[in-house]
């Protein structure tokens, strides 16, 4: 997470509102989900069934909304970087499943396609969080399917990677996809981006999310208007 503490309020603002409540965002989740379907209906009819295949997906933002929260700490002026709130959301909290989110896991557990839930929210709370997973309807909802915090995710995914080949990933922060995006500069992000091109709506699905990441503390780079030529 970045240094929040001097993030302008009405930025912050502003980006909980177009990831709350903008028809846009919702949009585009349903079009990641549908996008994610095509891509996994093409995998298992290639395997030949969903044996041995998997889907690995961030929680937050990706399945669950949490826009709640977010701007409950903003309209009460608590520090982002004060993780209190977010356990108890964690614990007690409410999400609404990403439009999308229900249909999609639902066809991959109905394609025998194993699912697993790799999330850093804490694992103190992993109880908490499969009483939520579980209560909205989702499947595969077991304890060795649902890793949170602790180890990096690359090595969760390694861990998958080792018994299922992972079909399709889903997430909306791109070291959810690779861990070489993890702790870089944005500049570094851009070029490992880049670099992964055509991953992007293959086999790695990323959500939209206005509310978190690294760019939030990043300089605007405004147009330099040119010097006023003489007798313009």
């Amino acid at each position: 997470m970045t240094d929040q503490n001097n993030r302008n309020p009405y930025e912050h603002a502003v980006a909980i509102r177009y990831q709350q409540r903008s028809a846009e965002v919702g949009a585009l989740q349903r079009q990641c989900y549908a996008l994610a379907t095509l891509r996994l209906r093409e995998a298992v009819r290639a395997n030949g069934g969903g044996a041995g295949l998997a889907v690995v997906s961030d929680i937050d933002e990706t399945i669950l909304d949490n826009t709640a929260i977010m701007a409950h700490v903003m309209t009460e002026g608590h520090d982002f970087t004060d993780f209190t709130h977010w356990k108890r959301w964690e614990r007690e909290g409410e999400p609404a499943l990403i439009p999308g989110a229900a249909d999609f896991f639902a066809l991959a557990d109905s394609l025998d396609v194993t699912v697993f839930y790799v999330s850093d929210r804490f694992d103190e709370n992993k109880f908490a969080t499969i009483a939520t997973l579980s209560r909205l309807g989702l499947p595969q909802v077991v304890a060795d399917q649902v890793m949170l915090f602790g180890p990096p995710k690359a090595e969760r995914r390694a861990a998958i990677a080792s018994r299922f080949r992972i079909v399709l990933q889903l997430g909306d922060t791109l070291h959810d996809f690779d861990g070489a995006f993890a702790g870089q500069t944005l500049d570094d992000q851009h070029r490992l981006a880049a670099d992964h091109a055509g991953r992007f709506g293959e086999d790695w699905i990323v959500f939209p999310n206005a509310a978190h990441g690294t760019w939030l503390e990043a300089d605007l780079r405004p147009w330099q208007l040119p010097p006023h030529a003489e007798g313009a």
